[in-house]
């Protein structure tokens, strides 16, 4: 049944299935709010950022650019919505809330990943003819769970800055505004935060941290702005879901 389903997404092209994972990650995020309220939009978030840091070893090409690019945009900026919804109706204290958890989850997940690659993996003789098939897992697992410390690095440094200014932001343009105008604080904060995100991972993980750093032009135009239009994109995109979750809120949930 998967293998059909995956073999059927694959004969699509990349521009294809994104939109799906647009309306999958959003729309989740909406169905978590709507039965869990500010506790599914934690979960989601927590999610939402381990998934994205498993996501980002899959390279693709996509029709829209040069070159290929790396997955995990569309679930990280997912976060971006989910926190912002909670500044909205749940207020501040719950947004900065579901940033340390996204944090918090990352780590618990890291050391967990950790712990389970230390684990010595089977030898033949020990798997035997019943648990042949387990030898090759051990050097899968640790390909997509032993983090590079640059990459980890420069990725919790790069989240809690960005996310935290998605807070303020999203907090100041309300007050500013009196609480009108949802679709400018949202766009506003989410583009903001993002570009610093991408700013401080890029600069950390490939210049900073790096031990053969890429020229500077390279850094601009490739790793900080190559993949920014796309967050955009993304950001103006889930300004529906943003004016949608006040309908997907729990029935006995107050405003903030």
């Amino acid at each position: 049944m998967f293998d059909a389903l995956i073999a059927l997404l694959q004969s699509l092209s990349p521009d294809a299935v994104l939109p799906l994972m647009i309306l999958l990650a959003f729309g989740g995020l909406l169905i978590m709010l709507r039965f869990f309220g500010a506790a599914g939009l934690y979960v989601f978030i927590a999610l939402a950022i381990i998934a994205a840091n498993i996501q980002v070893q899959k390279i693709v090409q996509f029709g829209f650019y040069l070159e290929p690019v790396a997955l995990g945009t569309v679930l990280f900026s997912s976060s971006y919505l989910a926190t912002d919804i909670l500044n909205e109706y749940f207020g501040t204290r719950a947004a900065r809330r579901g940033v340390m958890i996204g944090f918090a989850a990352s780590i618990f997940w890291l050391c967990i990943m950790l712990l389970t690659v230390g684990y010595a993996p089977l030898t033949p003789e020990q798997a035997g003819e019943d648990f042949g098939w387990a030898l090759g897992t051990h050097d899968h697992i640790a390909a997509l769970f032993t983090p590079y410390p640059a990459i980890l690095g420069a990725s919790i440094i790069a989240y809690l800055f960005s996310q935290f200014l998605d807070v303020w932001l999203f907090a100041k343009i309300r007050k500013a505004t009196d609480g009108k105008m949802l679709w400018l604080r949202n766009n506003i904060s989410t583009a903001l935060s993002g570009l610093l995100d991408n700013i401080l991972f890029s600069t950390l993980a490939f210049v900073v941290f790096a031990h053969d750093p890429v020229p500077w032009d390279a850094l601009i135009w490739v790793f900080i702005l190559g993949t920014y239009g796309l967050r955009l994109v993304i950001a103006l995109l889930d300004t529906p879901f943003m004016y949608l979750a006040r309908h997907c809120l729990p029935a006995d949930h107050k405003t903030f």
